[in-house]
């Protein structure tokens, strides 16, 4: 398996038989080179979009559009999209599960928002979720944007996760505190790796709170388009 950070909240993921790309906000994104683009798209299978929030949501239809790839997201968001041209979408929700080749992807809770902004305006876009993605006998929890919540106790419980993907960045997300709180508190990681941090001013700057606040799980703290095989 190989996870490779896109800047901000977005991953590219090869696993099993495909390759997953993971809110690929690029476009604007200050943290990503725009000179990768070209190899962060090769030989991608699958969108999969947390929310529809630019920073998550920004490039899904063109990529979508210029791969020829389906965008797996919650449904109301998909009846939206799928409606335009040269756009496949496979809308499901929370608890629900859809394989990807031999990996498969189940939709969770999320404690956020999720809206379209565009020509001044903003339209409601479904609710906000995370993933979990399975596959090569490891299962990876990609939070999406969220706090603390109570659903993480069963999420850990049921779903078991040894890889999480946190978000850590505090002002729009749980920050490094709440992130390691979560970690120790409902999960038994293996690996953690943070996202939605460093892109902005506001948002955290450094990981290293929490790799301080975690020293029983392998944080790994990538540089932007550095992949980590597992």
């Amino acid at each position: 398996m190989k996870i490779t950070w896109l800047g901000h909240s977005g991953f590219r993921i090869e696993i099993e038989d495909v390759v997953l790309l993971i809110d690929p906000w690029m476009s604007g994104n200050p943290s990503f080179p725009e000179t990768m683009r070209d190899k962060v798209l090769e030989g991608a299978t699958h969108l999969l979009i947390s929310h529809g929030h630019g920073d998550h949501a920004a490039d899904a239809l063109t990529i979508a559009k210029n791969q020829g790839i389906p965008i797996l997201c919650i449904f109301e968001l998909a009846e939206i999209w799928g409606g335009m041209s040269g756009i496949e979408c496979i809308g499901f929700g929370k608890g629900g599960t859809v394989a990807t080749g031999n990996a498969s992807v189940s939709m969770v809770n999320a404690s956020h928002s999720s809206s379209l902004d565009g020509n001044g305006t903003i339209k409601a876009a479904g609710s906000e979720a995370g993933f979990m993605v399975t596959g090569e006998g490891h299962r990876i929890y990609f939070t999406g944007d969220t706090d603390i919540m109570a659903d993480m106790d069963w999420m850990g419980d049921f779903y078991n996760p040894d890889i999480g993907i946190l978000c850590c960045g505090g002002h729009f997300t749980m920050g490094m505190e709440g992130a390691a709180y979560a970690a120790k508190r409902y999960f038994d990681f293996k690996t953690v790796i943070p996202c939605h941090y460093r892109t902005f001013p506001v948002l955290a700057q450094s990981a290293q709170p929490l790799v301080d606040a975690l020293p029983d799980v392998d944080v790994k703290v990538p540089d932007v388009m550095e992949t980590i095989t597992i």
